[in-house]
Protein backbone atom coordinates (compact mmCIF):
# COMPACT_ATOMS: atom_id res chain seq x y z
CA UNK A 1 0.00 0.00 0.00
CA UNK A 2 2.79 2.56 0.74
CA UNK A 3 4.11 1.72 -2.46
CA UNK A 4 1.09 3.03 -4.20
CA UNK A 5 0.89 6.17 -2.34
CA UNK A 6 5.04 7.17 -2.49
CA UNK A 7 4.08 10.13 -4.38
CA UNK A 8 2.47 11.68 -1.93
CA UNK A 9 4.11 10.64 0.83
CA UNK A 10 7.23 12.23 -0.78
CA UNK A 11 5.14 15.54 -1.31
CA UNK A 12 3.58 15.10 1.99
CA UNK A 13 7.08 14.47 3.59
CA UNK A 14 9.14 17.76 1.74
CA UNK A 15 6.61 19.91 2.80
CA UNK A 16 6.64 18.84 6.28
CA UNK A 17 10.47 18.98 6.33
CA UNK A 18 10.38 22.87 4.10
CA UNK A 19 7.98 24.42 6.62
CA UNK A 20 8.11 22.63 9.73
CA UNK A 21 11.04 20.66 11.01
CA UNK A 22 13.20 23.69 8.61
CA UNK A 23 10.84 25.99 9.29
CA UNK A 24 10.87 26.35 13.34
CA UNK A 25 14.85 26.71 12.72
CA UNK A 26 14.35 29.31 10.17
CA UNK A 27 11.94 31.48 12.94
CA UNK A 28 14.90 30.66 15.45
CA UNK A 29 17.67 31.82 13.54
CA UNK A 30 16.58 34.60 11.18
CA UNK A 31 18.53 37.48 10.89
CA UNK A 32 16.17 39.64 10.35
CA UNK A 33 12.41 40.75 11.56
CA UNK A 34 10.99 40.17 7.94
CA UNK A 35 13.15 36.61 7.77
CA UNK A 36 11.31 35.48 10.93
CA UNK A 37 7.75 36.69 10.20
CA UNK A 38 7.87 34.96 7.02
CA UNK A 39 9.22 31.00 8.07
CA UNK A 40 6.44 32.24 11.17
CA UNK A 41 3.64 32.56 8.77
CA UNK A 42 4.84 29.81 6.56
CA UNK A 43 5.41 27.66 9.64
CA UNK A 44 1.50 27.96 10.92
CA UNK A 45 0.28 28.35 7.74
CA UNK A 46 1.54 24.65 7.06
CA UNK A 47 0.41 23.51 10.64
CA UNK A 48 -3.20 24.77 9.81
CA UNK A 49 -2.64 22.40 6.88
CA UNK A 50 -1.82 19.85 8.57
CA UNK A 51 -4.33 19.73 11.67
CA UNK A 52 -7.44 20.21 8.59
CA UNK A 53 -5.68 17.07 6.88
CA UNK A 54 -5.35 15.05 10.04
CA UNK A 55 -8.81 16.09 11.32
CA UNK A 56 -10.48 13.10 9.09
CA UNK A 57 -7.57 10.77 8.82
CA UNK A 58 -5.26 9.39 11.37
CA UNK A 59 -2.39 9.53 9.66
CA UNK A 60 -0.51 11.85 7.02
CA UNK A 61 -1.24 9.66 3.69
CA UNK A 62 -3.33 6.36 3.80
CA UNK A 63 -4.41 4.57 6.83
CA UNK A 64 -1.04 3.65 7.98
CA UNK A 65 1.97 5.02 9.90
CA UNK A 66 4.71 6.01 6.71
CA UNK A 67 7.59 8.40 6.28
CA UNK A 68 5.46 11.58 6.70
CA UNK A 69 4.76 10.82 10.20
CA UNK A 70 7.65 9.83 11.00
CA UNK A 71 9.26 13.07 9.86
CA UNK A 72 6.65 15.72 11.34
CA UNK A 73 7.46 13.69 14.73
CA UNK A 74 10.30 15.12 16.40
CA UNK A 75 9.40 18.83 15.94
CA UNK A 76 5.72 18.31 17.21
CA UNK A 77 7.32 16.22 20.53
CA UNK A 78 9.51 19.21 20.69
CA UNK A 79 7.52 22.25 20.08
CA UNK A 80 6.43 23.08 23.47
CA UNK A 81 9.56 22.11 25.15
CA UNK A 82 11.65 24.40 22.92
CA UNK A 83 10.38 25.86 19.82
CA UNK A 84 7.30 27.74 21.38
CA UNK A 85 9.58 29.54 23.35
CA UNK A 86 13.15 29.39 22.39
CA UNK A 87 12.31 29.66 18.85
CA UNK A 88 9.68 32.30 19.24
CA UNK A 89 7.35 30.16 17.41
CA UNK A 90 4.40 31.01 19.43
CA UNK A 91 0.98 31.78 18.10
CA UNK A 92 0.03 28.29 19.80
CA UNK A 93 1.62 25.31 21.71
CA UNK A 94 1.14 22.10 20.43
CA UNK A 95 -1.38 21.47 23.44
CA UNK A 96 -3.26 24.40 21.98
CA UNK A 97 -3.75 22.81 18.63
CA UNK A 98 -6.59 20.10 19.12
CA UNK A 99 -5.93 18.32 16.01
CA UNK A 100 -2.35 18.07 16.17
CA UNK A 101 -1.85 17.69 19.97
CA UNK A 102 -3.98 14.32 19.73
CA UNK A 103 -2.13 13.07 16.77
CA UNK A 104 1.02 13.72 18.73
CA UNK A 105 -0.14 12.01 21.74
CA UNK A 106 -1.42 8.74 19.22
CA UNK A 107 2.44 8.52 17.82
CA UNK A 108 3.39 8.84 21.41
CA UNK A 109 1.14 6.20 22.88
CA UNK A 110 0.38 3.83 19.98
CA UNK A 111 3.52 3.42 18.29
CA UNK A 112 5.60 4.10 21.40
CA UNK A 113 7.47 6.47 19.80
CA UNK A 114 7.47 8.17 23.40
CA UNK A 115 10.62 5.95 25.06
CA UNK A 116 12.70 7.24 22.58
CA UNK A 117 11.88 11.01 23.86
CA UNK A 118 13.30 12.76 27.11
CA UNK A 119 11.70 16.20 27.36
CA UNK A 120 14.10 17.57 29.92
CA UNK A 121 17.09 16.75 27.74
CA UNK A 122 15.52 18.28 24.84
CA UNK A 123 15.22 21.10 26.59
CA UNK A 124 19.05 21.74 28.07
CA UNK A 125 20.36 20.92 24.88
CA UNK A 126 18.13 23.88 23.03
CA UNK A 127 18.44 26.83 25.83
CA UNK A 128 21.92 25.56 26.75
CA UNK A 129 23.99 25.16 23.46
CA UNK A 130 22.35 28.22 21.37
CA UNK A 131 23.74 31.15 23.64
CA UNK A 132 23.42 33.51 20.88
CA UNK A 133 19.69 33.21 21.21
CA UNK A 134 19.97 32.33 25.18
CA UNK A 135 22.77 33.89 26.26
CA UNK A 136 22.37 33.04 29.96
CA UNK A 137 21.88 29.14 29.24
CA UNK A 138 19.17 29.66 31.53
CA UNK A 139 17.02 26.11 30.92
CA UNK A 140 12.89 26.66 31.54
CA UNK A 141 11.26 24.68 34.38
CA UNK A 142 8.22 23.87 32.16
CA UNK A 143 6.08 23.08 29.91
CA UNK A 144 4.22 20.54 32.09
CA UNK A 145 4.97 17.14 30.06
CA UNK A 146 1.54 14.83 31.88
CA UNK A 147 -0.45 15.15 29.14
CA UNK A 148 1.29 12.97 26.80
CA UNK A 149 -0.17 9.99 28.82
CA UNK A 150 -4.05 11.67 27.94
CA UNK A 151 -6.25 9.30 25.86
CA UNK A 152 -5.92 10.68 22.51
CA UNK A 153 -9.47 9.34 20.68
CA UNK A 154 -7.78 8.78 17.20
CA UNK A 155 -8.30 5.40 17.19
CA UNK A 156 -11.84 5.82 15.35
CA UNK A 157 -10.13 6.85 12.46
CA UNK A 158 -8.16 4.31 11.43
Amino acid sequence: MAEALREEIEEVSDLVYQDVNNGVYKCGFAGSQEAYEEAYDALFARLDWLSERLAGQRYLVGDQLTLADVRLWPTLVRFDAAYHGHFKCNRQKLTEMPVLWAYARDLWQTHDFGSTVNLEHVKAHYYATHLDINPTGIVPKGPDTAGWEQPHGRESLA
